[in-house]
């Protein structure tokens, strides 16, 4: 957080609070302030000045502004106006009396940052993060004027959630609510004005068009979604300028001589009037004329833009423009104007009617034109000097854009934005206790609310526009795309009107955004139709001339060279292919060598993949060694031991053979990674086979006893009421359930597949992969090869028969299959160690891996096609590795008190009939068939 505040270190208590803190700067700033015996202040940013005095090499930090814009000066009025509105209006807040700041931003980020400062502290002088005073509530900033200026702003109200809403900002760029989660505005969002902008293009037929952006975000974003819509239709871009922010008539010349030059009869521009205004005083003096101009909302109504004498460049323009409204007692309001209430409003009286409110000033200018012409004061002796303003002079005999009420567009934004911090506070003003949208259903104070609680309310508003009966609400900030089509048309006094020949409503259907009426359209040429536009500029090195028989569907004539062709001429008629070891480069002028690519050892991917192999073989063989520390324990006693360090070694090779797959292929290195991978999976998935098959044999022996004990429960009962109905007084009738139970599970059992069956059916199942990896390495090997069919060359490995690498790794499907089906039958064998659910987890892991790993290995190529296979052998290699051993080294390193012969039998049978067993010990099992006879007996 950066301070404005410099701390210097105390030396004793002694020194005072004034020699430890410093201000930097003093900010000089011009506008309206109102917050005495208010209870809420809305503050405002408008650019009343169109530019910062130049400092000439002072050191002055904040400097004035000159450059006054009329326009701006109403919209600021505007705010007023709409804020004594709201006062007098009992229906809107009637229990608050809004007041307000507002600063002028002089269209520069540096003024709208110190207005934003200073708003937030409260006072006259900003104090980063610090509140100071305790004036009234600071509701909202209806603001900035511009888009660079909003986007500076809205990053630091962006800080406290302090709620914001332009009237002017329409730049894409600030739609994000990551970066601006507080914005909001009243103007439409220009993703909508350049998809209307480019539909009028395609509308007319128009394939080579020009543009030219403002330097700032505004231009930039706007005029890139306008590109990226008419190019990918098929329109091409005869130049595309950028308007300077900062007076330069080089680039201003610069800009005039591309407009000349190029055959383009249509110039779409993104700009504001400020930054536009430069470039239309200069094309007049060229005298550019016949071409068709496409505006921005943010001048195609600006009377800064439309001066005497801009009709033979500017007549026939279309643009769009935001929706128009009449405010009704604006133009009063404006009219009525007092010089003398503050200094920005005898600014604007003393530059409109170019006199001057103080009477020194006067005098004094009266005095050195005395002495110039060598005569008197003429109204000396009146004690009225020339240039002196009486203070009554009209404005209303006034033609100027203060006064001009007829295109109130931005301006009713302006009233819009005042309207929806309004309504806003007055949504949280009448909230009901118990039904607020805080937490517990509590409510804000309008007299000591947090930013944040008024930016739910700012969010959420929807009401009606006052006089137009709009309805606005804000979608993540955004209002709806609606625009109005103007057409710049000369009238019979010469002067240039604004006549609408359509409307586009970007929330519309497809067919039905654009309406427009081509036969009220006036073009600057003689022609009723639209100008024609088409290009014929040369075909440049890296494209080719195409023929086309009549009008082409591109303006370009250009088609570029396919990858791996060049051309390296002017109009070149037809591209020439690169050899097989060349490729073309970015430019297609030239032929470059391929790049050979493989997934080397020393670089970053293959780093990290070894790291993870050794990091899985050395994690499994410290497994193995847990093991062989706790071999007498019956934990691993069970299940045949031999075959739990077979499986860990079998993930030792699975771990390790995908570095072999790293490195530029070899024939050894080919042949070794495959056969190595096949062989240990098949060695890992036949062992789990074989364990599983004794859970699986062991949980239907369990079951099928635990149904003959029941039936010959059942049947005992039945003869022992049969023989008590008889009249047997011996015969006593009881319960079996229980004791037929742990019957079953105090009898040992003999399992049908002992431990040579397990040894013998993994061996078996891996000596029959064996013998297939040696049929295929003999007959048809893997072998490294060079892909030469993209921009690199890259080397791999053949897989040499796709029949017997299907089949191959077919097996090793065919084993994980089988052993997960054992494995899920005896998933509820055992309570204290499930070791059948931990075999069915790491088969589902091993399947879902390679699942997954099929679309992502075709989608891939060169280096990561390989890198997407060492991934998968080691994700379903870790799998296995935690599904099947974590819980037993839970057990050996956490739990050792469960790591005993009686935790690992089986548990009684509840009376709800639900089986228990264990998996984890041959020795101490039960038998269920001779349980089942006992009890039959």
């Amino acid at each position: 957080m950066g301070y404005l505040l410099q701390h210097i270190p105390l030396e004793s208590s002694s020194v005072s609070a004034s020699s430890t803190c410093k201000l930097k700067a003093k900010f000089n700033l011009s506008g309206y302030k109102n917050v005495e015996k208010k209870k809420v202040v809305v503050g405002g940013m408008f650019p009343v000045h169109n530019r910062v005095i130049s400092s000439n090499g002072t050191l002055n930090i904040s400097l004035g502004c000159e450059g006054f814009n009329f326009r701006a000066f109403r919209w600021t009025q505007t705010m007023l106006f709409a804020i004594n509105e709201i006062n007098s209006d009992d229906s809107i807040l009637p229990l608050t009396d809004l007041g307000y700041v507002i600063y002028d931003s002089c269209f520069t980020i540096s003024k709208a940052v110190e207005g934003t400062l200073t708003y937030l502290t409260g006072q006259d002088e900003a104090v980063p993060n610090y509140r100071c005073g305790d004036g009234p509530q600071q509701a909202a900033l209806v603001g900035a004027g511009g888009t660079d200026l909003s986007v500076a702003t809205a990053r630091i109200l962006g800080l406290y959630h302090f709620p914001q809403v332009s009237y002017y900002s329409s730049c894409s760029a600030l739609e994000s609510k990551f970066q601006f989660p507080t914005f909001h505005r009243t103007i439409p969002n220009d993703r909508h004005q350049s998809a209307a902008m480019a539909k009028l293009v395609l509308h007319f037929g128009w394939t080579w068009v020009g543009t030219l952006a403002a330097d700032d975000d505004y231009g930039k974003y706007g005029i890139k979604d306008f590109r990226d819509q008419v190019e990918d239709a098929g329109v091409c871009i005869s130049f595309a300028e950028t308007l300077p922010k900062a007076h330069s008539p080089l680039i201003i010349q610069r800009i005039v001589k591309t407009v000349v030059e190029s055959t383009a009869k249509i110039i779409v521009v993104f700009s504001s009037d400020v930054d536009f205004s430069p470039l239309i005083h200069e094309l007049l003096k060229h005298n550019v004329t016949n071409r068709t101009w496409i505006a921005s909302e943010a001048w195609i109504t600006s009377a800064l833009i439309n001066q005497p004498g801009v009709s033979s460049l500017l007549g026939g323009t279309l643009g769009f423009a935001v929706k128009r409204a009449d405010i009704p007692g604006l133009e009063t309001y404006l009219l009525r104007l007092d010089p003398y209430n503050d200094p920005l409003t005898e600014e604007f009286w003393e530059t409109v009617f170019n006199c001057t409110l103080s009477y020194s000033r006067a005098l004094s200018q009266a005095q050195q034109t005395a002495q110039g012409v060598n005569d008197t004061l003429s109204r000396a002796g009146s004690g009225l000097p020339d240039g002196m303003c009486t203070g009554k002079e009209n404005l209303a005999k006034l033609n100027n854009t203060f006064t001009d009420v007829s295109e109130l567009r931005i301006t009713y934004n302006v009233y819009k934005a005042v309207y929806a911090v309004a309504n806003a506070l007055h949504n949280l003003e009448h909230c009901e206790d118990g039904k607020g949208p805080f937490v517990g259903n509590s409510c804000a104070n309008i007299s000591s609310f947090e930013p944040w609680q008024l930016m739910y309310y700012v969010k959420n508003v929807r009401y009606t526009v006052p006089h137009t009966n709009e309805e606005i609400y804000f979608d993540e900030g955004e209002v709806k795309g609606y625009y109005d089509i103007l057409n710049w048309q000369v009238n019979s006094n010469g002067d240039i009107s604004y006549v609408k020949v359509g409307h586009y409503n970007g929330s519309a259907d497809v067919k039905d955004m654009m309406n427009i009426m081509n036969d009220s359209i006036v073009w600057n040429s003689e022609m009723l139709q639209p100008p024609r536009s088409v290009c014929n500029e040369n075909c440049k090195p890296g494209t080719r001339k195409g023929i086309r028989q009549g009008e082409p569907v591109c303006c370009f004539d250009c088609i570029p060279c396919a990858d791996g062709e060049i051309s390296n001429t002017t109009n070149a008629r037809e591209c020439i292919l690169c050899g097989v070891d060349y490729w073309s480069n970015d430019a297609h002028d030239a032929c470059v060598a391929k790049v050979i690519e493989f997934l080397a050892f020393g670089e970053p991917l293959g780093i990290t993949l070894i790291a993870i192999s050794v990091f899985g073989a050395l994690l499994t063989i410290a497994v193995g060694v847990l093991f062989i520390m706790n071999f007498g324990t019956p934990l691993v006693k069970a299940n045949d031991p031999l075959l739990t360090f077979t499986l860990l070694f079998s993930l030792v090779v699975t771990f390790l053979c995908s570095i072999v797959f790293i490195g530029q292929p070899q024939n050894w290195s080919c042949m070794t990674s495959n056969v190595a991978l096949a062989l240990g999976f098949s060695l890992c998935l036949s062992s789990i086979m074989g364990k599983a098959a004794v859970l699986m044999l062991r949980a239907q022996a369990l079951k099928a006893a635990r149904a003959r004990a029941k039936a010959a429960a059942k049947a005992a009962k039945a003869a022992a009421e049969a023989a008590a109905n008889c009249g047997n007084p011996d015969v006593i009738i009881t319960n079996t359930n229980k004791n037929n139970d742990a019957s079953i599970s105090a009898v040992p059992e003999v399992d049908s597949l002992t431990c040579v069956h397990q040894r013998a059916m993994a061996t078996v199942a891996t000596l029959i992969q064996a013998i297939a990896c040696t049929v295929w390495l003999i007959i048809i090997p893997p072998y490294p090869v060079k892909n030469m069919s993209a921009q690199k060359v890259i080397l791999e490995c053949g897989i040499g028969s796709v029949i017997f690498i299907c089949c191959i790794f077919a097996y090793d499907i065919l084993l994980a299959l089988v052993a997960f089906i054992f494995a899920f039958i005896a998933r509820k064998l055992e309570d204290n160690f499930s070791e059948g659910k931990s075999m069915t987890f790491s088969m589902l892991v091993f399947f879902i891996v390679w699942i997954s790993f099929v679309p992502a290995y075709l989608s891939t190529r060169g280096k990561f096609m390989v890198a997407v296979q060492i991934f998968a052998i080691l994700a379903s290699s870790f799998g296995l590795l935690i599904c099947i051993f974590l819980p037993k080294c839970y057990i050996l390193l956490v739990k050792p008190e469960r790591n005993k012969e009686e935790m690992l039998r089986p548990h009684i049978k509840p009376r709800d009939g639900t089986s228990t067993g264990t998996s984890a010990s041959l020795a101490t099992a039960a038998t269920e068939v001779n349980a089942s006879t006992e009890i039959g007996d």
